[in-house]
């Protein structure tokens, strides 16, 4: 039997407690800093014993301690300030209603969209070293043996997220991110963590941050913003990296989704060992060819989302099995880790996905691998 190291993208639902007090942190208003801390660390301790209750072979901390994947980096960095709504996504500005039916179910988002309004700077990591303490021990409490990994912005995605209102250009916006944010990631692998880089900016972005650019504008985007993740992270091996690439964890037509195949070319120059993608929701599911017809490097493992996470129908372990067995048979079991779509929890207090349904979606992840692993 093969065994079939299962992942996932790395939020988890945060909770209405903790939502609470990361959206009064986030938003500049007064809080207990020792009460935050025994709330987050209380949640990292059960979201780690959560995934490897589930059979999760490679966890995180669920991003407790964070109010969302793209903007938790205004805590740590100078430049930002403000707020900007955000532009509604190309495919969602076509559907107001739905739109609408859609922000009743799945929440607000309330955290603070600031701009760049001033040269970016590394002003603090404590809020990274707290999360490593607190991962930390929480891994050796309760991960049962499993790895861990730890999310971080790449600096395409800051970009995408909080508009450049600062410098002369797009490229000089992001040199200075990318010295703003390498030790941040070089000290989440110095901890003994893989470090994830969280890009949907070279997919996702095309219709939303970026979207008023054309395509070939785009394309020139995402291969600077692969070019700055690159010099960031030009010290860590590329075997303790993992890179993640989405169209947008919501519920939408997606029909202006950029394809895999105007990407992939660009998503392989990046340094991360692997990679992980969408391949499980209606959008993309068929994007397996694309990866059997691309010039993937022997260097490479793919973590195809193999479960999808804007829907609560539960995956058949067969059905999971089937998907990890086409990239198995493009680069082999060994270079195959299962994951998810994208994360249970992108942000605080915003989700569809109920987290009871969330742990039945991670046990048939564990099963479906299992599945693959004994026919492989």
């Amino acid at each position: 039997m093969t065994k079939i190291t299962t992942t996932h993208v790395g939020s988890m639902p945060r909770g209405p407690e903790l939502t609470e007090l990361l959206l009064a942190r986030d938003g500049g208003k007064p809080f207990d800093a020792a009460e935050f801390d025994r709330v987050v660390t209380a949640a990292v301790n059960r979201s780690v014993a959560f995934q490897a209750g589930c059979g999760v072979d490679v966890v995180s901390d669920g991003e407790m301690g964070k109010v969302g994947y793209s903007t938790y980096m205004i805590e740590r960095l100078s430049g930002f300030g403000g707020h900007v709504d955000r532009k509604p996504a190309a495919d969602l500005a076509e559907v107001p209603e739905l739109s609408r039916k859609l922000s009743a179910i799945m929440g607000s988002q309330e955290f603070v969209r600031a701009s760049c309004v001033g040269p970016v700077r590394l002003v603090t990591l404590e809020p990274l070293h707290d999360d490593i303490r607190r991962f930390r021990a929480a891994l050796d409490a309760h991960g049962g043996g499993a790895r861990g990994f730890m999310n971080a912005a790449s600096p395409g995605l800051i970009t995408a997220f909080q508009v450049n209102r600062h410098y002369p250009s797009h490229e000089a916006y992001l040199a200075d991110l990318a010295d703003a944010m390498r030790e941040e990631y070089e000290t989440i692998v110095a901890a003994g963590f893989d470090l994830q880089l969280d890009c949907p900016d070279l997919a996702m972005s095309r219709h939303t941050g970026y979207q008023d650019l054309s395509e070939a504008e785009f394309l020139k985007v995402a291969a600077a913003n692969v070019e700055a993740l690159n010099a960031a992270t030009a010290n860590i091996p590329p075997e303790r990296m993992r890179m993640h690439v989405c169209w947008g964890n919501y519920e939408g037509p997606h029909d202006h989704d950029i394809p895999l195949e105007r990407v992939i070319d660009i998503v392989l120059k990046a340094r991360p060992g692997t990679v992980l993608f969408e391949a499980a929701n209606p959008r993309h599911e068929h994007e397996w060819k694309v990866w059997r017809d691309a010039r993937v490097p022997d260097s490479k493992v793919l973590a195809p989302g193999v479960i999808d996470t804007c829907s609560n129908y539960v995956e058949h372990p067969e059905l999971i099995a089937q998907r990890i067995e086409r990239f198995a048979g493009i680069v082999g079991a060994d270079r195959v880790i299962a994951s998810t779509d994208c994360g249970f929890g992108t942000f605080a207090g915003y989700g569809k996905i109920d987290p009871l349904v969330t742990e039945k979606k991670l046990k048939a992840l564990r099963t479906g691998a299992d599945i693959a692993g004994a026919r492989l």
